[in-house]
């Protein structure tokens, strides 16, 4: 796409002003600007289903800017002939996620270009781009990335091979009647996961699947892809039999994943247990109900393999939802955290890593509705992967507000309070944000002209120079710049929308040169290692293998080995059969005979004015797509295997599909549910100790058990047997 690029003189002198004197940066920062869009629900910087480029929920005029370390600013896209003021139309713009290449000598950032005239209708989609020329004398010029997916690409990063990592709402496996990918929460539309592009060759892999959607990855310095996900593996809430939501909502099942799939006068969930708000469903059981929901921060290698929280860290260390002990029969069962972490947080949204720290990541605790993912600035220290979660804190930075859903509640604080996002630490130590001093949930306070509706909302996002006050509590201090002002109408798409004023200022980032960190290894554990090697098995051969198959293959130790501080599930537990056990003196004792494998598929639908919805929401399903794994006794649970004496399980598993799994009795009754859905890669050997994983130590004060699991020596026989090896 060719533009004209406007003069840069005219650029640097006509549209920016000079920047706040008070604020010194080493180098130099790129931001973006936005109209202000007051709505907080699949808007582009709600928590969650942001990744919408529909003009009433991005909106259009805003712009990709740098501000030099003088004081300098520049619009970007406007110098490289992208954007406008005024009316928008077909070459208007919006842009979202800058992120630096390790040179710092371009940015990667996404954006939306045109806007509909009255009473149109268009599909509009976030793209990928690049810009260099970010020298103060340099002309700027605009690259569409080539070969990336026609869906909506969002919050880019550069990989250490120079490949594209990504957040996209393309459907999984390509499958267009699959889309958008409904979240587990609203039924909302929702990433799918996160992705890696080679713009070279189009060459696409997809590096996670998430049921409902991975957010803001980056390379960090130990070179972990690092991101928030959001964990909300529960039972469809639009489903509940409680006041007869699923009539209300018009949910139902769907026979399968095909295009051509059976609409079915069904809507049975099988995994997890029911809501804790759903008494109807709970009523005559000895279960207390379920509630899962946060963003928690994740991490997984740049191919994909070994995903899994930051450091293994999970809901007892962080905080998040509290349930009650899954069983009302067992009082040994509590909602116990790991007291260690006094500070505990809801969810950790926009990740960012200390530069002069690196062992801690900054990031925001929000509420998901009401504040445009703005809160509390917190910091997690010991994230090197050196640590375990029971070394990890939380640090609490700025004050903490919070915001009613309804817009009433709290009226605005003093100043040097209020809600931030966006946090990043420069390389001197300083640390920006985006601030609002408004404290409530937003809501548009605007009016109806003659020009249009004039849309006011109750935040003003500024980036500000946040400071550590004499009382130890950091602060909102002095602005980035001196304000960016705008003159924008366009239509949503029946009525226009006049805005005139200041834009939003939002997601900084320091544009420096980087050293790319080495890829953290992918070796075989001993324990493991040694059981191939009895078996007289080549890894590579076996790797091979799997990757043939498209399969991965899971491996846990003891099962009967759980973390220390998770007590909200049965602990006591021990192989049936006279296997192993690990059983302390309290609580009830509970026998584990299968583990029994869950598979993501989209097969929740909802109902229309004239037919079903497009886009399925994930259920968790018996897995049923491999059938490689040994055959099971033909009373066993469904998509299982059995539990070796020693504890161990080994089992073989789809790859690029959200996956999870449980603990059975011997009758396939529930003992123990993994609470997070995990993907794997072909040819993936994933290894756990245990199930939770021990951090520090097990449930006896035992640490991590190093036994070699007798389940993988007897799957590797199997597979030698019919030839596979």
């Amino acid at each position: 796409m060719n533009r004209k690029t406007a003069p840069l003189g005219l650029v640097l002198l006509a549209l920016g002003s000079p920047g706040h004197a008070a604020v010194t940066t080493p180098y130099p920062i790129a931001f973006v600007t936005q109209v202000p869009v007051p709505g907080d629900f699949c808007t582009m910087n709600s928590t969650f289903c942001n990744q919408s480029a529909a003009i009433g929920g991005s909106g259009r005029g805003g712009d990709l800017w740098i501000r030099y370390p003088d004081g300098t600013l520049k619009n970007l896209t406007q110098a490289a002939g992208y954007g406008q003021a005024g009316p928008q139309g077909n070459s208007s713009i919006q842009v979202r996620d800058p992120a630096v290449h390790w040179k710092g000598k371009k940015i990667i950032f996404s954006m939306a270009i045109g806007a509909p005239q009255q009473y149109q209708w268009n599909e509009y989609r976030w793209q990928l781009y690049e810009v260099t020329g970010l020298g103060k004398n340099e002309q700027p010029v605009i690259t569409k990335v080539p070969n990336q997916p026609v869906y909506n690409n969002i919050n880019p990063t550069y990989g250490t091979d120079e490949q594209i990592i990504f957040a996209s709402d393309q459907p999984r496996g390509g499958q267009a009647h699959l889309y958008p990918q409904l979240d587990e929460y609203e039924e909302a539309p929702a990433i799918t996961g996160l992705w890696k592009l080679n713009p070279k060759t189009g060459k696409q892999t997809m590096l996670t699947h998430s049921p409902s959607g991975d957010f803001k990855p980056f390379v960090d310095s130990y070179g972990r892809v690092t991101f928030t996900r959001w964990d909300h593996l529960q039972q469809d809430q639009q489903a509940a039999s409680d006041r007869n939501f699923g009539d209300y909502y018009g949910t139902f099942n769907y026979s399968s994943e095909a295009a051509n799939a059976k609409i079915l006068n069904s809507r049975a969930e099988v995994f997890p247990e029911p809501l804790a708000s759903d008494t109807v469903s709970l009523a005559g059981t000895h279960l207390n109900g379920l509630r899962f929901n946060h963003f928690f921060p994740w991490q997984v290698h740049e191919d994909g393999t070994v995903l899994e929280l930051v450091n293994h860290i999970g809901r007892h260390e962080l905080g998040g939802s509290y349930v009650q002990g899954v069983f009302k029969d067992d009082p040994a069962l509590t909602d116990q955290t790991n007291p260690a972490n006094p500070n505990k947080i809801e969810n950790f949204l926009q990740i960012a890593q200390d530069p002069t720290q690196p062992d801690d990541f900054i990031g925001i605790d929000a509420p998901e509705f009401g504040t445009h993912a703005a809160g509390q600035i917190v910091r997690l220290s010991h994230v090197n992967p050196l640590y375990n979660a029971d070394q990890m804190r939380t640090a609490y930075l700025t004050d903490k507000s919070t915001a009613s859903f309804t817009g009433d509640g709290e009226q605005p604080t003093p100043e040097n309070s209020g809600h931030y996002r966006d946090p990043a630490i420069l390389s001197d130590g300083k640390l920006l944000a985006t601030h609002t001093f408004e404290t409530r949930a937003d809501r548009d306070e605007g009016t109806q002209a003659a020009d249009g509706f004039h849309p006011k909302s109750r935040y003003a996002f500024r980036i500000r120079l946040v400071q550590q006050q004499p009382g130890g509590t950091w602060a909102a201090g002095p602005t980035l710049t001196d304000g960016i002002s705008k003159d924008v109408s366009y239509y949503n798409p029946d009525s226009l929308i006049h805005y005139s004023g200041e834009l939003w200022e939002l997601q900084p980032v320091e544009i420096k040169a980087r050293t790319k960190p080495a890829q953290p290894p992918s070796n075989l554990e001993a324990p493991e290692a040694q059981v191939l090697q009895e078996a007289g098995v080549d890894e590579a051969a076996l790797r091979q293998y799997l990757k043939s198959k498209g399969l991965a293959l899971a491996v846990m130790r003891n099962v009967t080995r759980r973390d220390h501080s998770d007590k909200q599930q049965p602990f006591n537990l021990k192989v049936a059969d006279g296997g192993v056990q690990t059983v302390t003196p309290v609580g009830k004792v509970y026998e584990v005979a299968h583990f029994q494998a869950f598979q993501a598929d989209q097969i929740r639908g909802l109902k229309g004015s004239d037919g079903p919805r497009p886009g399925r929401r994930v259920l968790a399903q018996p897995l049923h797509s491999v059938k490689a794994n040994p055959p099971q006794a033909a009373d066993a649970p469904q998509g299982s295997v059995k539990i070796a004496s020693d504890g161990s399980v080994a089992m073989l598993l789809p790859t690029r599909r959200a996956l999870t799994w449980q603990l059975t009795d011997k009758d396939g009754n529930f003992v123990v549910r993994e609470r997070n859905w995990l993907s794997l890669q072909p040819g993936e050997i994933r290894t756990c100790p245990a199930c939770h994983g021990v951090n520090s130590a097990d449930q006896l004060g035992q640490p991590t058990p190093t036994n070699k699991p007798e389940a993988l020596r007897e799957l590797l026989a199997y597979l030698k047997s019919i030839g596979s090896l």
